[in-house]
């Protein structure tokens, strides 16, 4: 039986993985893509220009006649992966073009490394594709490249990120993000609903909505709601409602806890969008949220959980925390420790704080022992955990709906129920009479047996 690790990072992604049919004399980009979702989709997005141009797409550093690089830089652990993936792409292959948050402080990157051919920053496009142009000119074949081309994905066919904003006006003091990326900037209603639809045409059947502050969409619009939705709703409810329609599962991510998200639960409830949120609290005590200059409203976030369930009861909510945050009282991490024993949230994860270039954190007074952080660490893992367990226990006898990511070739299913994201979550394992089964299909199953993280269960 296989188990997700019960510590993966929530600033981290796998690498892409990349495939393509290259014909004789065709320039070749190759793609490594670090960081979180938002930042796969901008990888997306650059690779699809440049197919559309002509270029070939090599999934090894020996077939590609330069490599982008697209950077992490929301912890200093990401920041050196991100500067060691540079160094052995430019070992690997020599021309180097680096994008992406990290890109943000180009100084940085070429006190490191001076070889790399172009930085540029997070969302910057154009300016990608002119590095490219400079280091691999386009030669393309008019009869066989200059077609309309279909989006890369480098996600598996039957799920996608959908990028709904780019940016964040929050002034988290651990957060560096809004200083690479930007004030908020909403895509219009009617872009992403075209996209959307494109996606599920194309086979997609899982939807994964994200941005930097998903319940904030919209806020920068200048008439509210676009015409043709209910004047009452905030834009991401209309959005949110919009794709409902659309006939694929839809998961929501990184929601502030604002009022309005209430008015999204009755679209779960409706089975319009997954009964699922992913809400990153960081933390529970008011004085450490004070300090994070966060919404401090601790209470209030255990009443509108409440008020969800009410309205959802079948709702998953996720987080993430943060533990050993500068001037953490043992006090203030047990009051998370007991916020937690009562919110009873189905999927957490949690790191320990760390340091950021530029943040306003840096400054507090009172930073945590390495040993205290790993400390509370172990213990907030254990309790939630715990948590994890008695939730998944309840499941079994469930009958429920499940998607299908991968059938190895001893016939094991790796699925997904609707409480389930991919990468970041639990598992539901089929042992049996799966071997007909194809990433993509959405299968009812029993559940017959429960871990810490996943299930198994059978085909009914």
């Amino acid at each position: 039986m296989v188990q997700n690790p019960p510590d993966l990072r929530p600033d981290l992604a796998p690498r892409a993985q990349l495939g393509d049919t290259r014909r004789d004399g065709q320039p070749s980009i190759g793609m490594v893509s670090l960081g979180c979702p938002k930042a796969l989709v901008d990888s997306e997005r650059i690779l699809t220009r440049l197919r559309a141009e002509g270029y070939g797409i090599s999934p090894d550093y020996s077939g590609a006649d330069a490599v982008i690089v697209n950077t992490c830089g929301f912890l200093d652990s990401a920041k050196a992966e991100s500067l060691e993936a540079i160094g052995e792409a430019l070992k690997e292959n020599g021309k180097v073009i680096v994008t992406g948050c990290l890109g943000a402080d180009p100084e940085y990157i070429t006190g490191v490394h001076p070889k790399v051919q172009a930085v540029t920053g997070p969302h910057q496009y154009e300016q990608v594709l002119d590095a490219v142009h400079d280091v691999v000119p386009p030669d393309p074949d008019p009869f066989v490249d200059l077609l309309p081309a279909s989006s890369v994905s480098l996600t598996p066919r039957h799920f996608s990120y959908l990028k709904i904003s780019e940016g964040c006006n929050h002034k988290c003091k651990f957060c560096i993000i809004p200083d690479m990326r930007g004030r908020l900037v909403s895509r219009p209603h009617n872009a992403v609903i075209r996209e959307a639809e494109k996606l599920v045409e194309a086979g997609v059947q899982e939807l994964l909505v994200i941005s930097q502050d998903t319940s904030a969409y919209g806020v920068d619009f200048k008439r509210g709601v676009p015409p043709g939705t209910r004047p009452m709703d905030k834009p991401i409810t209309a959005l949110a409602r919009d794709l409902g329609q659309l006939g694929a599962w839809v998961r929501l991510h990184y929601v502030y806890p604002y009022p309005h998200v209430r008015e999204i639960i009755p679209l779960m409830a409706d089975g319009l969008i997954l009964p699922y949120l992913d809400i990153p609290f960081q933390h529970a005590h008011p004085e450490t949220l004070k300090r994070m200059a966060r919404p401090a409203a601790a209470e209030r976030t255990l009443d509108r959980i409440a008020e969800w369930r009410d309205i959802c009861p079948d709702i998953t909510l996720r987080s993430t925390f943060i533990v050993g945050y500068p001037g953490e009282t043992e006090g203030e991490f047990q009051t998370l420790l007991d916020w937690l024993d009562e919110a009873q949230l189905d999927r957490v994860g949690c790191f320990q704080y760390e340091n950021v270039d530029g943040a306003r954190s840096n400054d507090l007074p009172d930073h945590v022992p390495e040993e205290v952080k790993q400390e509370r660490w172990d213990r907030f893992m254990e309790k939630a955990q715990a948590i994890s367990e008695a939730k998944l226990a309840a499941k079994v006898g469930q009958v429920m709906d499940v998607i299908v990511d991968d059938v190895d070739e001893d016939g094991i299913a790796t699925c997904r129920t609707k409480a389930d994201a991919p990468e970041i979550d639990g598992n539901l394992f089929i042992d049996e009479g799966a071997e007909a089964l194809k990433p993509g299909q959405i299968v009812k199953v029993e559940v017959d047996e429960a871990g810490e993280y996943d299930l198994w269960g059978r085909l009914v």
